[in-house]
């Protein structure tokens, strides 16, 4: 929805003093990503031991058991990740006005590099596989970086990488992010319900009057938000996109009784109070649910297959040079500088790193070929053999990296 004056940045009023803002709301926001980065790791370890224990019969069992209408994994890829979408929704629309990326010249460089490594991977995963229609349907799958395993991979190098770097990590993924929400919206949806739609397209409405009124209290959006959740479920949209819908009406502006509390919006409160429940249990149970594949029956036909090499090189190969190669351009054209305090080979490491694309690459590969189980179990091994070796890779050349690079001594302009 459009920005209006109530939902700016308070520094951006003219003639108004800056308003108060948590001093440590990014530095808490990247930490508490690379740590649930790390838990998402031991999520997804685990989740490959007990798909190959005798653990295994239970495991995807109770992943295909039934409550209510819904199975356990349709509760946790339909129901769980609307609320990781929301807090993706909470986080895109509080950069856009409020953050690092609200000014153009904040936007240029993770928004090229982010649109570079959305077209160069997908390319690449075409290249193997354009000319079978039923693999072609994946092309996305590669297009999409996991911003929490990536910074947990940075987290372990700690010092060594700037924090300029780590925000351009940060603003390329939430980029990234909404090109993959719009992705699942055009490319990934089902036969359309049309009184879903409608009705739908009415609590929308209703959300947006509220927001347009000024209204600060939260729950007045979460209750609509969750018949809009069930509308958007039965509609053939899938059912995540909500989460975002929700997202972008919730007020970033003050309530009338702490009008110089930038921080207590019901935006930041929401996503506060939401994002350790993303972070430390949602993404974990998604990567539990869907990382574990079974090698019993893996062959040497299905490792060399297009299908898995075009996942795997789409996100080592595709994300590199996509992300590095936009991001080098851009900065060569004097349209932005490298990160302050960052030298090329780090910006290098950091776009291997991009090609960890674990929890949006798993969820739009189980979209992609949701009634087949053998594709979708090529695609898990294709992110995971992509995601782990460009996480090697990135982690290495970070390491080996030269540090304390001078700052530039311009700002981009």
């Amino acid at each position: 929805m459009p920005a209006t004056k109530h939902d700016l940045a308070p520094s951006t009023l003219e003639g108004q003093p800056r308003r108060r803002r948590p001093f440590s709301m990014l530095r808490a926001f990247l930490d508490g990503q690379a740590s649930g980065g790390l838990v998402l790791m031991a999520a997804a370890a685990l989740a490959l031991v007990v798909a190959n224990s005798p653990l295994a019969p239970a495991y995807f069992g109770a992943l295909h058991a039934y409550f209510g209408p819904l199975s356990l994994s349709h509760w946790i890829n339909d129901g769980l990740m609307a609320v990781f979408f929301l807090v993706v929704g909470l986080e895109i629309k509080r950069e856009v006005l409020d953050g690092q990326l609200s000014t153009w010249s904040r936007r240029i460089l993770p928004g090229v590099a982010a649109l570079g490594g959305m077209v160069v991977p997908a390319l690449v995963f075409l290249a193997f596989n354009a000319d079978d229609p039923t693999t072609a349907r994946g092309w996305a799958i590669p297009a999409a970086t996991d911003i929490a395993f990536a910074l947990g991979v940075l987290s372990l190098l700690g010092s060594r990488v700037p924090t300029s770097l780590k925000v351009f990590l940060t603003a390329l993924a939430i980029i990234d992010d909404l090109g993959a929400v719009v992705i699942i919206a055009l490319f990934y949806s089902g036969d359309l319900s049309i009184p879903h739609l409608g009705g739908a397209a009415a609590v929308l409405g209703l959300l947006v009057l509220l927001n347009r009124m000024r209204v600060t209290w939260l729950w007045a959006y979460l209750v609509p938000g969750l018949a809009l959740w069930w509308l958007v479920l039965g509609s053939g949209v899938h059912a995540t996109i909500a989460g975002v819908l929700l997202a972008l009406t919730v007020p970033l502006r003050t309530s009338p009784a702490r009008p110089d509390d930038v921080g207590h919006s019901p935006l930041h409160r929401l996503e506060h109070a939401l994002h350790p429940w993303s972070t430390f249990l949602i993404i974990p149970i998604f990567g539990f649910a869907n990382a574990g594949v079974s090698f019993e029956h893996l062959t040497v036909e299905a490792l060399t297959d297009d299908l898995t090499l075009g996942v795997a090189l789409g996100l080592l190969l595709g994300k590199l040079v996509g992300v590095y190669g936009s991001a080098w351009l851009v900065i060569r054209l004097g349209l932005a500088d490298v990160p302050m305090g960052a030298g090329k080979l780090q910006l290098f490491g950091v776009a291997l790193l991009c090609g960890i694309g674990f929890t949006m690459s798993l969820f739009i590969g189980l979209l992609a070929f949701a009634n087949e189980p053998l594709l979708q179990e090529e695609v898990k091994v294709g992110i995971l053999g992509g995601s782990l070796i460009a996480g090697l890779l990135g982690w290495t050349v970070l390491r080996l990296a030269p540090r304390d690079v001078p700052a530039p001594a311009s700002a981009a302009r």
